[in-house]
């Protein structure tokens, strides 16, 4: 690929003096990846402690959670972690696609505030207090709530119809469920409405938000900077990904865990499909090239699920444990979060539009923590290798986190508002 040109960040003294945490409410996509990079690092410092003391007991001993500790790393990752960052991105997106007036800090401000609050409360509680975590999962809906009401209303304001702010806000309506059916199974309600909270996270929420941002943004992102590139953005294929995700939905709250394979195939060849068409062949800037490689570990998920699938119908027993949803985690939903908030991040601090050294550094250890993962479902001591990705994890992405969280404190380099 291509080399990026030497990326410097003008940082003078007069910026140091500049320093300055109010600088979060002046747009949203400031706020919301602060509080991103925030609960990125607090969630995996907590797992990663979690997972060394479940493996290395002698090392250190961590209280056990009140609520059990892999349905809690599942919310808190895909209702708290990844939100932030998705808001952060559709708050700022919204308004462009719509024509509508931006968000105002009287809406965003909230929402980042309680999503950083939340899951501070959350973790909190996971080290032994039963009332944190419900305190932590009500402001995660508070902040959940607060967004929707923003953007909602766009949707029949707009002249005209963008399907893809459409699809977004019925993928958040699914985790807005999810969070309800979370919260109730803390108050009394069934323990099962937990993991159905987090299928809904997987297949309703994250997969169908993480392709609707693909399947408007990555052609338009390659159209700009490839010689020649050709678009494509059917919107049969958004519609077709929606229904197999739904069937793999269904299938799975059915517990018809042996027809799983056909959605899960389907998804195959979507998103393989997608993959295809939408790869730029020619030369291509880094930051572009990113988008790309993690988009390929979609179709990589997906045939694993589909193996998966085909394994228990045949034998009646799955043979891959969590590799495939870590393929569709780390692999997918990482290196695109990786990518996509250091392309906003570059520009709209007035930076460069291109790879600095220390995304390159996130993206290359998410991929070799994403194959790290998948081979822990494969060997003889498998929570080893748990600790191991997660430390990786936090050592890939501490640096990245680091470099974000001064850009949203600090003045744009270009001087411009924003």
């Amino acid at each position: 690929m291509p080399a990026d040109p030497k990326v410097t960040d003008p940082q003078p003294a007069s910026e140091l003096r500049n320093l300055s945490a109010r600088r979060l409410g002046v747009a949203p996509h400031r706020l919301m990846f602060f509080a991103g990079a925030t609960n990125v690092m607090l969630a995996m410092i907590w797992w990663a402690a979690w997972m060394v003391s479940w493996r290395w007991p002698a090392v250190f001993v961590m209280p056990y959670s009140p609520v059990f500790p892999g349905w809690l790393h599942a919310f808190v990752m895909q209702y708290q972690m990844l939100p932030s960052f998705i808001f952060g991105f559709l708050l700022t997106t919204f308004p462009k696609w719509m024509k509508q007036p931006d968000v105002t800090p009287r809406w965003f401000v909230p929402v980042g505030l309680a999503l950083i609050s939340g899951q501070v409360a959350t973790l909190a509680g996971a080290l032994g207090s039963h009332t944190a975590i419900v305190v932590g999962v009500g402001l995660t809906l508070v902040g959940w709530t607060v967004a929707l009401v923003s953007m909602v209303p766009m949707l029949w304001r707009e002249q005209g119809t963008t399907w893809h702010a459409r699809s977004c806000v019925a993928a958040l309506g699914l985790g807005y469920l999810g969070i309800i059916l979370f919260g109730a199974s803390l108050l009394g309600a069934p323990p099962a409405y937990a993991p159905v909270a987090i299928k809904l996270g997987t297949f309703g929420l994250l997969l169908p938000v993480f392709f609707t941002v693909a399947h408007r943004m990555f052609p338009f992102f390659a159209g700009g900077v490839v010689a020649g590139y050709q678009p494509w953005r059917a919107l049969w294929l958004l519609a077709a990904v929606w229904a197999a995700a739904l069937l793999h939905l269904v299938l799975d709250l059915a517990h018809a865990s042996a027809w799983l394979w056909i959605a899960d195939g389907a998804l195959l060849v979507l998103t393989a499909v997608a993959w295809v068409r939408w790869w730029p062949r020619g030369a291509k800037p880094g930051l572009l090239t990113v988008l790309f490689v993690g988009l390929a570990w979609l179709p990589i998920a997906m045939a694993l699920y589909t193996a998966d699938g085909v394994s228990y119908a045949v034998t009646g027993a799955y043979q891959l444990g969590r590799a495939p949803a870590h393929a569709l985690f780390i692999g997918f939903f990482g290196s695109i979060l990786i990518a996509m908030v250091t392309r906003v991040t570059q520009g709209h601090s007035g930076r460069p539009l291109v790879m600095p050294a220390v995304a390159w550094f996130a993206f290359i250890a998410i991929q070799l923590v994403t194959i790290a993962r998948i081979i822990a479902e494969l060997v003889p001591d498998p929570y080893a290798w748990f600790a191991y990705a997660a430390l990786g994890w936090l050592v890939g992405f501490g640096p990245w986190i680091a470099r974000l969280a001064w850009i949203y404190v600090t003045p744009r380099v270009d001087h411009k508002p924003g």
